[in-house]
């Protein structure tokens, strides 16, 4: 008569099914709720055995149709029944008279009948879709048990009551393995409202050994997408003419809901009382392949969002396992877009773990990460309600006033999304946003653009809810661009422009009168405050060059009213051009325009009444400006203005060499200012006409890269005349004062006979490549993440990139891609040219060598190679939504090899080719640098992944640079700090992936060191020509370094291990402490830090060789004395190592002395016990070492000391002041 109650949705149906059941049962009582206190409230007048006993264990029989009530629970009662018969003064007769007691109290005795059985399914009245209640026995056996076993196998009609019977049973090992298995297949077909109790079932009986098993099974077949009504069906709803129909299909998709967040509330029970079950959802391999690709499932992020809300000492784990999965690319972005989507209900429970996990996020270092923490933010707005979404706003403006600048830009960017996303949700919170301006002075240029663009759309996309914004916006502006400091006129001069950019996105508000009056009166007032400073109106021309630029096509056409007036186009005092002019006659007048710019001049030309003067500074943005206005009027063609392409510049007489020392510094400086002047324009001008088509004007174009050269190679002669020279300003938007730029050499122009011949030549090249890699380098490459420190300035990291950082990393990529077939060709070009002067391996044929065309091409060459490098190396290429440009791009490589042939071929095989195709410029590299940088673009390429013939490759080729003589063509090594800087790399490259590292070592330090020993004072090792006296501390410390990581590999010696694995580990050890011994000799040679390598060696031998010795010391006794014999011969030369640093006070030696004698005296400890272990304690002694130099000659100053003497035992504090010696022999040594 034990009922076991079932996990239900609905309390109510459960009660009534059993009162149900028991009625039927007992006839006249219909429930059991208690108190003792019977007679007085309608209890039985006349009590039998039964009655009393019944009441004496707790519950009392009422008279009629009064209810029982009973005061304890089931399994206390049953004890009292149980207790009060066994006691009773007539037992064993008692239980006649009990049993005649319940016989009279039964009305039908069929159904009561039923009840007695082992197990009966009794269906209730109330429930409809076929639940039932068992009803067991007072006590369970095997048989009761595999009836239930067996009717949960006949069918699943039974399957969810009998779970529920069984999760409240003690079962036996295999029977609930079995119950569990059989409950695990009927996962993926049960109901949605069943599966809680299913999986409740599951997790419940889980044990430690099988729980990673069980809930890697469980993942598998948990499909969270049925729970979810199909898009095309939430759609069709809508759309639905019965208003019965929608609101049917709305409350079953609520129901949907309800079931899937009682299923993780059972999941987030589990999760919290069981450990195991926790650790076991971290552990678990969770990946499922989509087209060769791994990712989670929406299942695996709501849970580990779980776990880290519910367990706070797993929320370490969760975070490096998301980290993890994000840098991988398993979990893209439309998988947690999905999980924020169809299961809010269930997420938003989760919020406070959502937001704490974006605000780290967006502290990490790797793209990826940043960009799942941003997206979080995004989702968390959209899919929760106000409080949320509050909270996140009030995040996001946090982040901006940090201080971090990653940070900043990625919550700027997350609100630009928001505010076009979701304007008028974000609308409610535009206090909150709005309160960034005060915190203006953190945000540079770019960062008060998007900021600007957040507070238009605000303000003017919702009319009059934004009227308050607007009022705001302008009252800022006017107070910067009143302001007498030049930063706050540039800000209020992004801001007005930013502003006005957006109000002409709305058009019906520009045409009414008020805001059209607002509009103009700005222009006049930002016009008025740049009239008389250069500066000023050079950078407004920037910011509506921007503005054309950034809303091309888009940008409305009522920006004619106010950009071709004569104040924004001054092109008649610019250019010098008249109303009659002819286009032949056009010049740019530069001389002209720098000479009046000088000081004492401004004045005299301001004081005209007929005529503005203009800043040679407002050259190149005001005709930036010009072109892309042009060009958005004519869709991209510049016909219009394409004179000023080939039109002359107005110079001074350029032949500087022999004058430059004749000249004033004044005449000096103003002869860099107008070359700077010059180059500025003819890079605008190349920007501007590179991309059109006409023959005519790429001809031109190419001229012009000519000049560039040409002046750049003048202006590097004139600045090495005029030092302290400050340049005039190219960028505008920044107070960071811009250094001296380094100038390369040009060559000369190539010219034909009769005409001009124009070719894009090595200097003109070098230049391009030059300027490409420096913007993919500030772009590609990620920048610190580090904050700025309290009431530090802020430097402008973006000075000098402003109009390139208003692009994103992806969109420079794919220009770069677009640009990869031309780049191929010039670098097959420069293999070709250095294949015919390489005849041999980096030995330049200097015959007839024209040593300035070679350092062209060499530097040609390795900008190629960087700007390969720097594009694949490029950690957006890790993110999903990026897999397609990088396809494409390794695409391009690889269709060099097989033309045609890569339109499908997978992934892998993409990556394959394209490393074979770079690896095949190896015979032709005319530097170290340019080996360098070959080695990192093929280390970026193989890691996507790094296969076993990819890392044999890389080893070989490492290898052959290292073995490799670099000889400059005057017949000098190369040397330096960048060299050094490129070996060590090199060298740890060739450690990391040779397939040996002991033995590469030992190659190392037993060949090319002692050829290093035995040659010239200038001499090299003739293995490694790269290993000399000066880069000797470099392959020092990389070989201690990768010998200290390569021991740590080696497994620590077991009991178990057999003789012959014990022998393998052994000569591996040998191997490793004989190279260490050749290092630390190396030390007597050239006296050089270990950087604490040795100490390191020490302990891992320590820690994972000691226990080998333990084990094999017995079967190996002669290798095991042969290896520490070795090792101490070492040692010994570390403990000379600390009394030297002693004597000489060699700071870099001395840090590591405490730490160093404490590993030493470990050691002699640590073998004597492995003796001790061993039962060979007379084979050990101790030799106290006397203070010695380098080169053994005893310290004078511890002349005093005790001399060296043999003895069994050693104090502590001689230990302390000399480190000890161990001593072995077979035999005990007697003092």
């Amino acid at each position: 008569m034990v009922s076991k109650r079932q996990l239900s949705k609905i309390a109510v149906s459960e009660e009534s099914s059993k009162t149900d059941l028991l009625s039927r049962c007992s006839g006249t009582k219909k429930s059991r709720i208690s108190d003792e206190r019977a007679p007085a409230q309608g209890g039985l007048e006349n009590e039998g055995v039964f009655e009393e006993l019944l009441r004496t264990s707790g519950i009392i029989l009422k008279a009629g149709e009064g209810q029982n009530e009973i005061a304890v629970d089931q399994m206390a009662f049953q004890k009292k029944l149980r207790v009060a018969l066994e006691k009773h003064p007539s037992y064993p007769g008692v239980v006649e008279q009990f049993i005649s007691g319940l016989e009279s109290h039964i009305k039908d005795r069929s159904q009561f009948k039923n009840c007695l059985l082992p197990c009966t399914p009794a269906r209730t009245e109330g429930s409809r879709s076929g639940k039932c209640i068992f009803v067991l026995p007072f006590g369970q056996s095997w048989s009761e048990l595999h009836v239930l076993y067996c009717l949960l196998k006949q069918g699943r009609r039974l399957t969810v009551p009998i779970l529920d019977a069984l999760s409240h049973l003690d079962l036996d090992a295999e029977l609930l393995a079995e119950v569990r298995q059989s409950a695990m297949a009927i996962v993926p077909s049960v109901k949605l409202e069943d599966l809680p109790v299913v999986v409740k079932f599951i997790l419940q009986n889980v044990r430690a050994a099988d729980a990673v098993e069980v809930i890697s099974d469980l993942r598998k077949s948990l499909d969270l997408s049925s729970c979810v009504l199909p898009l095309q069906m939430q759609v069709s709803q809508r759309k639905l003419k019965s208003q019965a129909q929608a609101s049917s299909s709305m409350s079953q998709m609520t129901t949907s809901q309800n079931c899937v967040k009682v299923l993780f509330d059972v999941i987030k029970l589990a999760v919290r009382f069981q450990k195991d079950v926790s650790e076991a959802w971290i552990k678990v391999r969770c990946t499922i392949t989509i087209n060769g690709c791994f990712f989670l499932k929406v299942l695996d992020l709501i849970v580990l969002l779980l776990i880290h809300s519910t367990n706070s000492k797993n929320r370490k784990q969760t975070e490096k396992v998301l980290r993890s999965k994000i840098r991988l690319g398993c979990m893209p972005e439309q998988l947690m877009q999905n999980a924020f989507q169809d299961h809010s209900m269930v997420i938003k429970d989760f919020f406070p773990s959502i937001l704490s996990l974006a605000q780290t996020f967006l502290h990490s270092a790797h793209p990826a990460v940043v960009s799942f923490g941003s997206c979080m933010y995004k989702q968390a707005f959209a899919a929760f309600d106000s409080y949320c979404q509050q909270e996140v706003v009030c995040a996001l403006v946090t982040h901006v006033c940090s201080g971090n600048e990653t940070e900043l830009d990625v919550s700027l960017d997350v609100l630009t999304d928001l505010v076009i996303l979701h304007t008028s949700l974000l609308m409610r919170y535009a206090t909150f946003v709005k309160s960034i301006l005060d915190s203006m002075q953190k945000l540079n240029p770019c960062q008060i653009r998007k900021l600007f663009y957040i507070l238009s759309m605000l303000a003017f996309s919702q009319r009059q809810e934004g009227s308050y914004i607007q009022d705001d916006m302008h009252m800022v502006i006017r107070k910067w661009l009143s302001s007498s400091v030049p930063n706050h006129k540039q800000m209020g001069i992004i801001g007005a422009v930013t502003m006005m950019g957006s109000l002409c996105l709305f058009t019906l508000l520009i045409l009414q009168t008020a805001l059209s009056l607002q509009l103009s009166t700005l222009l006049d007032l930002v016009g008025y405050c740049c009239e008389q400073t250069p500066e000023l109106l050079a950078l407004y021309y920037d910011e509506l060059a921007n503005l054309i630029e950034k809303q091309k096509g888009n940008l409305d056409l009522h920006l004619s009213v106010f950009s071709c007036s004569s104040f924004l186009f001054p092109v008649k005092s610019l250019y010098n051009l008249d109303e009659d002019e002819t286009q032949g006659a056009i010049a740019i007048n530069l001389l002209p325009l720098v000479s009046q710019s000088e000081p004492g001049r401004v004045a005299d030309e301001m004081s005209s009444p007929r005529k503005r003067a203009v800043s040679p500074l407002c050259l190149s943005p005001c005709f930036r400006l010009l072109r892309l206005y042009t060009g958005e009027q004519n869709n991209g063609s510049l016909e219009e203005i394409d004179a000023l392409l080939g039109c002359p510049l107005y110079l001074t007489d350029l032949e500087v060499e022999g004058k430059l020392d004749s000249l004033s510094k004044q005449e000096r400086e103003f002869l860099c200012s107008l070359l700077f002047y010059a180059l500025n324009w003819f890079r605008e001008v190349v920007n501007a006409f590179c991309q059109q088509q006409d023959a005519e004007m790429k001809g031109k174009v190419l001229t012009r890269l000519q000049n560039i050269t040409e002046l750049q190679n003048v202006l590097g002669k004139c600045l090495a005349a005029t030092p302290g020279y400050v340049p005039p300003p190219a960028t505008f938007d920044s107070e960071a004062p811009e250094g001296v730029p380094s100038i390369n050499a040009g060559g000369p122009v190539r010219k034909g006979s009769g005409k001009e011949i124009v070719q894009l030549g090595p200097a003109e090249l070098c230049f391009l490549l030059d300027d490409m890699c420096w913007k993919l380098e500030h772009v590609l490459t990620p920048g610190s993440t580090r904050r700025v420190p309290f009431l530090k300035e802020r430097g402008n990291k973006d000075a000098g990139f402003s109009h390139l950082c208003q692009r994103s990393p992806k969109e420079v990529a794919v220009c770069v891609v677009k640009l990869l077939k031309p780049l191929c060709n010039h670098m097959e070009n420069m293999h070709n040219y250095f294949q015919t002067i390489l005849p041999n391996q980096g030995v330049v044929n200097e015959s007839g060598l024209n040593t300035q065309e070679y350092q062209l091409m060499s530097s040609c060459y390795h900008q190629l190679l960087l700007t390969f490098r720097l594009l694949f190396a490029w950690n957006g290429f890790s993110q999903h939504e990026n897999s397609t440009l990088l396809r494409s791009a390794l695409q391009v490589l690889a269709d060099r090899l097989k033309p045609g042939e890569t339109e499908f071929l997978p992934l892998e095989e993409l990556i394959s080719e394209s490393f074979q195709y770079l690896l095949n410029f190896q015979q032709s590299i005319p530097s170290f640098q340019c080996a360098f940088v070959l080695t990192q673009l093929l280390m970026a390429i193989s890691e996507k992944p790094m296969t076993g013939w990819k890392r044999e490759k890389m080893a070989s080729l490492a290898k052959q640079f290292l073995c490799q003589s670099w000889v400059k063509p005057g017949g000098d090594q190369e040397k330096g700090s960048h060299f050094n800087s490129a070996l060590h790399t090199l060298l740890c490259v060739y450690l990391e992936h040779t397939d040996n590292i002991l033995k590469a070592v030992e190659e190392i330090s037993s060949v090319g060191v002692p050829e290093l020993i035995n040659s010239a004072k200038d001499g090299r090792s003739a293995t490694y020509p790269t290993l000399s006296r000066q880069t000797f501390p470099v392959f020092f410390r990389v070989m201690m370094a990768q010998l200290e990581s390569s021991v740590k590999s080696i497994p620590a010696g077991k009991p178990s291990d057999s003789s012959e694995v014990q022998l393998e580990k052994l000569l591996k050890w040998n191997i490793a402490v004989r190279n260490f011994h050749v290092l630390i000799n190396l030390v007597k040679v050239r006296i050089y830090s270990d950087d604490g390598y040795g100490r390191l060696f020490v302990e891992a031998f320590l820690k994972l060789a000691m226990p080998l010795l333990d084990h094999s010391f017995k079967k190996h006794r002669d290798d095991v004395q042969s290896l520490l014999k070795t090792l101490q011969l070492s040692t010994r030369q570390l403990h000379h190592m600390c009394g030297h640093s002693k004597i000489h006070q060699d700071l870099s030696l001395t840090n590591h002395v405490p730490l160093l004698k404490k590993s030493l005296e470990q050691f002699v400890y640590r073998v004597k016990a492995m003796l001790a272990f061993n039962h060979c304690q007379e084979a050990f002694w101790v030799g106290i070492l006397k203070n010695r130099d380098l080169q053994g000659e005893e310290i004078l100053s511890q002349a005093s000391a005790a001399p060296e003497e043999d003895s069994a035992e050693g104090s502590e504090e001689d230990l302390a002041d000399s480190t000890a010696e161990v001593g072995l022999s077979t035999a005990p040594r007697r003092p």
